[in-house]
């Protein structure tokens, strides 16, 4: 199957199930949608509607039960188990709400990490994670252990970690949810920016409204299905 010209990313009919107290729960019910390079989009939705466990799949953090997602028009779960691997590392970028950095290590160094870890040497690596960290405002910040960081540096460190490997998906998973709303604020300019200056592609899944009204686009999860595909931001 041939990438469409500008198409990213796509998925059809993705199905999540599992058994939770002799029930079963279905995460995700028969979800498809597109992503084009460039965009950045918006996933809305009550709690437990499916969100964090659609942005996990596209991610390949997690399998579906059934369904396909197609990467630049790979089938990215027909992989083998060490090239999917690869694939995340280098080609998908995470940022959770809980920024998951290593309190023994600098930020530069838990930037570096990323990328030597995907196999770039560490010269390079922390070469790589200087000029990101400088890019996102914490070029006095380098030698700073998460401890010794604000809440707002600490997530400013997990971009920057999350886009070391130049990916070309980025995938935010409440990336303000833990901060007070002008540090919010300043984290999702800051993610606006990115996306302006680098063309770089964003997935945030989001609880607010007015933060994803300014995305390209939005899409709204209920009960493991999309319920507003696509098209122009809800009201």
């Amino acid at each position: 199957m041939d990438a469409v010209s500008g198409e990213l990313l796509r998925a059809e009919g993705l199905q999540k199930r599992f058994v939770m107290d002799e029930r079963e729960v279905r995460a995700l019910d028969g979800v498809d949608l597109t992503l084009d390079r460039g965009e950045i989009m918006a996933v809305v939705g009550m709690s437990g509607a499916g969100k964090s466990t659609l942005l996990q799949i596209l991610g390949a953090l997690d399998t579906p039960t059934e369904g396909k997602v197609y990467y630049e028009g790979r089938d990215v779960f027909a992989m083998r188990e060490a090239e999917l691997a690869a694939f995340r590392r280098a080609r998908v970028g995470f940022v959770f709400q809980s920024n998951n950095l290593l309190n023994e290590f600098s930020a530069e160094e838990n930037v570096a990490l990323a990328a030597m870890i995907a196999g770039a040497p560490r010269s390079e690596s922390l070469a790589r994670a200087r000029e990101l960290l400088a890019r996102v405002g914490l070029s006095q910040r380098l030698t700073h252990r998460p401890g010794k960081l604000s809440g707002g540096e600490q997530q400013r460190v997990a971009i920057a970690r999350a886009l070391v490997n130049s990916p070309a998906l980025a995938l935010a998973d409440e990336p303000t949810g833990d901060l007070d709303s002008k540090t919010g604020e300043e984290i999702m300019e800051l993610i606006f920016t990115l996306n302006r200056d680098r063309g770089q592609t964003f997935v945030i899944v989001t609880h607010n409204m007015a933060l994803a009204a300014r995305m390209s686009r939005i899409i709204r999860i209920q009960d493991g299905k999309i319920v507003a595909p696509g098209g122009d931001v809800l009201e």
